[in-house]
């Protein structure tokens, strides 16, 4: 009873604060005009080579992984990575950070590859992740200060303006999405000290971590890294040309509403739903675009996202089925 409550909690409490900054942050906006751009005022066409670039993403982390697992003597079909990439984002739409798990749990089910050793390569790939977020987090700041200040200005979390910073109802919003941050933290540590009481498990687990320093062509490596990253970019960024009211934010913009958009989804919330949508709504009313207008940009475009993930996902799972169905009867 008591593991039940523990997983129910885990579910509901991610989505019970989406829905709270969600609801916060949409508070007397008017979705009938969502509605409409929705019918009449967005550009599938820019839609939809945003969504290519979404599954390219998925299809190059899935080979990448592959690249990482083979110098650990794993060899499991790419296509299987890939389906289990597919499956991870989904899952992670249910529990945060569980998606981790889930496609470690795909290989090892489907292809043999050993659930501990292909972990040590995720957390290897989650520390690439953020190594990638803080240069691009550099570059941003150095290309747009002014912009940032205003941000930290406005949102109240300018520690030098104490008491604007604590009449701000935004500052209470990002220490929201902090906490949640912090509690993820404290749960993963949890985890990882239930490992550290069985060293076979935590040995493998490390030697996955250490996996990068023997894939045989790093040069590679770095290249597919440098392609994730390029097209989660350009998924964000050609989003502006869906819309007559942000096409004409250029590239640098675009470059600073990806930093911020990419640091509010480590909130764990599903697919960063709440904190994603306050960070790129105030983000583009700084850059002049209405209120109402970066209400609908950020609901329309993170709302098709998430559902190309669900869709990814279902399709990942149905193929994993399909396909290994027919290794099997192949090998009978």
């Amino acid at each position: 009873m008591k593991k039940l409550l523990g997983n129910i909690i885990k579910v509901l409490l991610p989505l019970a604060l989406g829905a709270f900054i969600l609801v916060w942050v949409y508070r007397g906006f008017d979705f009938a005009r969502a509605g409409e751009v929705l019918r009449h005022g967005m550009d599938y066409g820019w839609m939809t080579v945003t969504l290519v670039f979404g599954i390219l993403s998925h299809v190059i982390r899935g080979i990448r992984w592959k690249l990482t697992l083979e110098p650990l003597g794993e060899r499991p079909r790419t296509s299987d990575c890939v389906y289990a990439i597919f499956v991870s984002y989904a899952a992670n739409l249910v529990v945060p950070r569980v998606g981790e798990v889930s496609r470690c749990g795909v290989l090892s089910r489907y292809d043999g590859v050993s659930f501990t050793k292909s972990l040590g390569t995720v957390v290897t790939e989650r520390l690439i992740d953020t190594l990638c977020v803080c240069l691009l987090t550099g570059l941003a700041l150095v290309l747009q200060l002014p912009v940032f200040n205003r941000f930290f200005k406005d949102t109240g979390t300018n520690i030098g303006t104490l008491p604007e910073m604590l009449s701000s109802t935004d500052f209470y919003i990002i220490l929201l999405c902090v906490a949640g941050i912090l509690a993820l933290l404290w749960r993963l540590l949890r985890s990882y000290s239930f490992f550290t009481k069985v060293k076979d498990v935590l040995r493998n687990v490390w030697t996955g971590v250490l996996s990068l320093r023997r894939v045989q062509n790093i040069g590679l490596f770095i290249f597919y890294t440098a392609l994730i990253w390029l097209c989660y970019y350009l998924q964000f960024y050609l989003s502006f040309y869906c819309f007559g009211f942000s096409e004409s934010l250029g590239p640098v913009v675009g470059l600073v509403l990806f930093v911020v958009g990419s640091i509010a989804v480590v909130v764990p919330t599903p697919n960063g739903a709440g904190p994603w949508h306050f960070g790129v709504i105030t983000m583009m009313v700084l850059y002049g675009v209405g209120q109402e207008d970066a209400g609908v940009f950020a609901l329309l475009v993170h709302g098709i996202q998430t559902l190309l993930v669900i869709l990814l996902g279902i399709y990942g799972l149905i193929m994993l089925s399909f396909t290994n169905r027919r290794k099997r009867y192949g090998n009978n």
